[in-house]
């Protein structure tokens, strides 16, 4: 009788701690190397969206670049007194390139963009030594300097039609100071010293 109570107290106990012990285990952390599929799935679209933002930013990028590389384009053909390409036409054309070449092509065109400004776009000639004393005598070293009547201005005191015989734009007087050397110099080149027949004497 006493052994028929304890088989049914042990029955009773183990009914009572198999639900326990069941409830532990699904609530306690999966073993290493072990995943529950909740888990998986969240950790799957955790990397998921780390993805997307990646390429986002990537394209956010992308897009900028080609803009940039676009408006320095036409900023560099302005100045080179080139009829610049349509916007819509050449950010077609630069969307195929990659970031990295457009980030290079970025530093090319600063760089020509900041040559231009200082030369007008003047051919890279040498500067005689005498131009400098032809440039002092004219205008003083006065790259803005106009003449009382107004039809002889800058450096060497160019009237508009040499300047323009020499490649110059616009007003003489408002050319960068570099510029206005190099084409006194291309008019020294072909004329000598006798476009300043006082000075250059």
């Amino acid at each position: 009788m006493r052994r028929q109570r304890l088989t049914a107290l042990a029955a009773l106990l183990v009914c009572l701690i198999t639900p326990a012990v069941a409830i532990a285990a699904s609530s306690s952390p999966a073993a290493p190397g072990l995943r529950t599929p909740v888990a998986h799935a969240a950790r799957t679209t955790a990397a998921q969206l780390r993805d997307a933002a990646r390429l986002r930013s990537a394209r956010r990028m992308h897009r900028a670049a080609v803009e940039r590389v676009t408006r320095l384009a036409r900023t560099r053909a302005r100045l080179a007194g080139e009829h610049p390409r349509s916007a819509r036409h050449y950010r077609a054309h630069l969307s195929a390139w990659s970031t990295p070449q457009l980030r290079t092509h970025t530093r090319v065109l600063t760089h020509r963009i900041s040559v231009l400004r200082r030369t007008g776009g003047a051919p890279d000639i040498a500067i005689p030594p005498q131009l400098r004393a032809i440039a002092a005598c004219e205008s003083g070293g006065n790259p803005r300097a106009v003449s009382a009547s107004g039809s002889y201005r800058g450096l060497f005191q160019f009237d508009y039609g040499t300047w323009a015989s020499v490649g110059g734009h616009g007003d003489p007087a408002a050319a960068p100071a570099q510029e206005q050397y190099r084409r006194a110099a291309m008019l020294y080149a072909r004329s000598g010293s006798s476009p300043w027949p006082v000075c250059g004497r």
